[in-house]
């Protein structure tokens, strides 16, 4: 009783594969061409051409080979996005029996898309979906793409050129591209996931919804999603110049949303290896940054509403404002960093390119500063007061590295206390210039005077030390002053009395710390003509000379 069902089964089975394998030959799939070709460039406001369509009732699709997009004009006269296949999920029924192709679903393998961006900040994709003109300025649809609804579009193994007409040289790419859109339609918020490769093996991931998109600039699309970034190289990826000297690597997690005016933008960024001068070398730790911007698309602006930076227990904020230029960023922002703990500070003086004298450390106290950062973000200008209070520089006693001063030679111990340090900061790409040094430092004295450390590390300062009388340095001096006696024992009295003057050349790494003997001759109302040589004689060798 089986058998007639099992041979009615072979039957249907063998007609099934028959009208797979024999209907394509029926039907011309690209007497459709011209059709699918309407629909998908009324859809999106550009020309869209395809290679040759063929049919698979298997699969319901339409197979296209050679597909391009054009670009709006303004831009390119390249191809907006060049593919070699695309399939096209159908409704098979319309196609056999009303031959019509209406469209389920997109899916197109290894495509290459370039966005483009103008002097001015506009998109070459800004103009997608907006109305096609005629040739006598009309506005003229064929369909309108309010009336276009697809299941899924599906991109696979595409790459990405981002680049900039102010900035040609420097393009940005993505690989491996794949990105899943369902629902797909101009008029309601669609939810899509978009994966990518990035330079140096870093990736990308970004998911939630997006639409509807406005007709007339796709730019101002609303938008809610997360984004993941993991192992983000900016330089690898050609997004920072490597000459700038600002370089990281890092993870970063934020939440994106858009109401086609504004961006905001809260999240975290983890970098390491991070480096922020020409001179610098990678921060030894981590570096956590919390975020929160808000940007203006149409204005290019945006408000820094808190950029909060932490390494150890140190903590500092930045707030303020920023302007999006062609090839830059002017900047006017604020950091705020009261009482940071020295231990968390010292962790990122390499990536600044300070480097503290060889084999020392910095130990216990605090920093402040009240800094305005201002110019653009490749030549940033950083104004204001800086503080230290109460540290210790161990591994260099400051007193004995004093070149010219012979008894300070034999100063004890392999560290410095410092009570006070401030000056005030102006830090330009060339330099770092301090002023109104302000020193307290109980083993010698006191010191003012000025300076500047140059991009390279290279120091140049020029520092009146006031030596204390009572211990230390001073002490050692008063003791020689007294030794000597005569015109040299008044020298050196009136020099503890008035300041010895001091230059400090060499490097951050290895700093060279020399007495000015002629300033302090000269200083002291004598010159070293004016005296007599046995006291000349006698003073420089008390000094080292």
């Amino acid at each position: 009783m089986r058998r007639p069902w099992v041979r009615i089964a072979a039957v249907v089975v063998a007609i099934l594969i028959v009208l797979v394998l024999v209907v394509p030959f029926f039907i011309n799939a690209d007497t459709f061409r011209p059709v699918v070709e309407d629909q998908i460039s009324s859809a999106l406001g550009r020309k869209v051409t395809l290679g040759h369509l063929s049919f698979s009732l298997l699969t319901g699709s339409l197979k296209a080979k050679d597909i391009a997009i054009a670009d709006d004009p303004a831009f390119s006269s390249t191809p907006f996005l060049e593919a070699k296949s695309l399939h096209i999920g159908i409704e098979t029924g319309a196609l056999l029996f009303h031959h019509q192709a209406k469209i389920r679903t997109f899916t197109m393998d290894a495509p290459e898309i370039h966005l483009i961006s103008n002097q001015n900040g506009v998109w070459n994709y800004a103009s997608l979906t907006r109305s096609q003109r005629s040739s006598t300025g009309s506005s003229q649809q064929s369909s309108s793409a309010a009336d276009v609804t697809i299941g899924d579009l599906k991109i696979e193994n595409g790459t990405v050129v981002v680049s900039s007409l102010a900035a040609p040289s420097r393009p940005f790419t993505y690989s491996n591209v794949d990105l899943k859109v369902q629902h797909l339609s101009f008029t309601q918020a669609m939810p899509f996931t978009l994966t990518a490769d990035l330079p140096a093996n870093g990736s990308v991931e970004l998911s939630g919804t997006a639409g509807p998109v406005p007709q007339q600039d796709a730019t101002s699309t609303p938008l809610q999603a997360n984004l993941t970034v993991k192992q983000f190289d900016p330089v690898a990826a050609g997004v920072l110049p490597a000459g700038e000297g600002v370089s990281m690597v890092a993870d970063i997690t934020a939440q994106l949303r858009s109401d086609g005016k504004t961006v905001t933008g809260t999240g975290k960024i983890h970098a390491s290896k991070l480096i922020l001068s020409r001179s610098g070398s990678p921060a030894p730790q981590p570096v956590d940054v919390d975020f929160s911007l808000a940007d203006d698309l149409h204005a290019h602006s945006g408000q820094v509403q808190d950029i909060a930076v932490h390494t150890g227990n140190l903590e500092a904020h930045i707030n303020g404002s920023f302007q999006m230029q062609p090839q830059t960023t002017t900047l006017n922002l604020h950091l705020a960093a009261p009482g940071l703990p020295i231990d968390g500070v010292e962790q990122l003086l390499p990536s600044v390119g300070i480097h503290l004298p060889n084999g020392s450390s910095l130990k216990g106290g605090t920093l402040t500063a009240n800094l305005a950062v201002t110019g653009t973000s490749s030549a940033p200008d950083i104004v204001g007061p800086v503080e230290i209070d109460n540290t210790q520089l161990e591994g260099f006693n400051l007193a004995s590295k004093i070149q010219g001063i012979n008894p300070l030679s034999s100063s004890k111990g392999n560290a410095t206390a410092i009570r006070l340090v401030k000056a005030d900061v102006h830090s330009t790409v060339p330099s770092t210039d301090l002023t109104n040094i302000n020193a307290d430092i109980p083993s010698i004295g006191t010191a003012t005077g000025s300076g500047s450390v140059s991009a390279t590390g290279a120091l140049d300062f020029h520092l009146l030390a006031k030596l204390s009388a009572s211990g230390g340095a001073g002490a050692v001096i008063s003791g020689a002053a007294n030794a000597l006696g005569g015109l040299a024992g008044s020298l050196l009295h009136t020099s503890v009395s008035n300041g010895i003057p001091l230059t400090i050349t060499g490097t951050t790494a290895n700093p060279s710390i020399r007495v000015d003997l002629g300033a302090m001759l000269k200083g002291s109302g004598k010159s070293g003509t004016q005296q007599k040589p046995n006291v000349g004689g006698a003073v420089k060798g008390l000094l080292g000379h």
